[in-house]
């Protein structure tokens, strides 16, 4: 027996007392409705309506169920509205991982986005290599993860990618950072500072792949986890890291320089498991997604703010012409004799 079905037509006969009415307003015969207040009186085995008379009148039975009726009914439209916001991904908590250098101003722009998308949903967020993001999503600990691909293994399904040019990070007084990009074979002799493998095993492999076939073997791979260690290690002098341009964004020290022929791409997206996914996952793919593409360009050169100027400004661009003639003139455009000693 549908009880809530049966209940919303005696409330709806209860609030009418009136079958025609009450079926017109339900959108159905009124023999359907007739039975559906039968069956319902022979479910609960007392008597709701009296039908005696000519009009339809509520007995004691109905009117105490009509109160409880409407109760029963409005926490059914909160239930259902609950699992709909559970099911669009809008409510609930949501594990996501993100790579440990994720820029702070990435971090607030994406939980910006979340909060602004799904004001309901509680994001618990982890600090989290890519290697530990996949075992992570493997056990069902984690959610969504934002991840450097090529990532091992299946089971996963991705969201759009963001695709960031790699270049190679070096002193900024090296000599080869006078030129404007710089070719992997270039690089021979030199070591190569990079992520341990476990972090993120598919981009690492990777990596040293395109190097090799580049005419770069590194004299040494050094491994550098956080980013102030890896300036560090550039700074030194012998070594060489190949980084997004954000990274280079953190330390004036350091320039940032295109790879000839652009062999090495970053490939980021969100991951979570391909059977029992959280509902928020691909609201977090698509939103990670955009916020990573918006910092996905080349490093803006460095720019100094203008000094405050002593004096107030007379001449404004566009009057360059007169300011030439000399200050004399200038000063007489401004209502003002240079010889009368003011």
């Amino acid at each position: 027996m549908d009880l809530l079905r049966h209940l919303r037509h005696f409330v709806v006969v209860a609030r009418e007392l009136h079958f025609g009415r009450a079926a017109e307003a339900l959108g159905i015969a009124q023999p359907p409705l007739s039975q559906s207040i039968q069956r319902l009186e022979r479910e609960l085995d007392v008597v709701l309506f009296d039908r005696s008379q000519r009009q339809v009148r509520l007995t004691t039975a109905g009117q105490l169920l009509l109160g409880e009726a409407d109760e029963l009914l409005a926490g059914e439209r909160r239930l259902r509205n609950l699992i709909d916001q559970v099911r669009q991904g809008t409510l609930g908590l949501l594990r996501a991982g993100v790579p440990p250098e994720t820029p702070a101003v990435t971090l607030r722009a994406l939980l910006d986005g979340l909060a602004a998308r799904a004001s309901g949903l509680d994001v618990d967020l982890h600090e989290l290599t890519s290697g530990e993001q996949v075992r992570m999503l493997a056990e069902g600990r984690l959610d969504v993860g934002l991840l450097h691909q090529p990532v091992p293994g299946s089971g996963l399904r991705l969201g759009p990618t963001v695709d960031v040019p790699v270049g190679v990070l070096l002193p900024r007084d090296a000599p080869a950072a006078r030129a404007r990009q710089v070719a992997l074979a270039d690089l021979a002799g030199l070591d190569l500072i990079t992520a341990p493998r476990a972090t993120a095993p598919g981009w690492h492999d990777h990596v040293l792949a395109v190097c090799r076939e580049h005419g770069f073997t590194p004299a040494r791979v050094r491994h550098a986890r956080n980013p102030e260690f890896l300036f560090g290690l550039v700074l030194a002098g012998g070594a060489v890291a190949v980084e997004p341009a954000a990274t280079a964004r953190r330390e004036p020290r350091i320039a940032w320089r295109p790879i000839v022929g652009a062999p090495l791409v970053r490939r980021t997206s969100a991951a979570w498991p391909a059977r029992a996914a959280h509902p928020a996952a691909p609201m977090f793919g698509q939103l990670a997604a955009e916020v990573l593409g918006v910092d996905a360009g080349p490093p803006r050169p460095a720019t100094l703010a203008p000094a405050a100027r002593p004096w107030p400004v007379l001449f404004e661009a566009g009057q360059d012409e007169e300011s030439r003639d000399g200050p004399t003139r200038a000063g007489r455009k401004a209502g003002c004799n240079p010889d009368d000693g003011r």
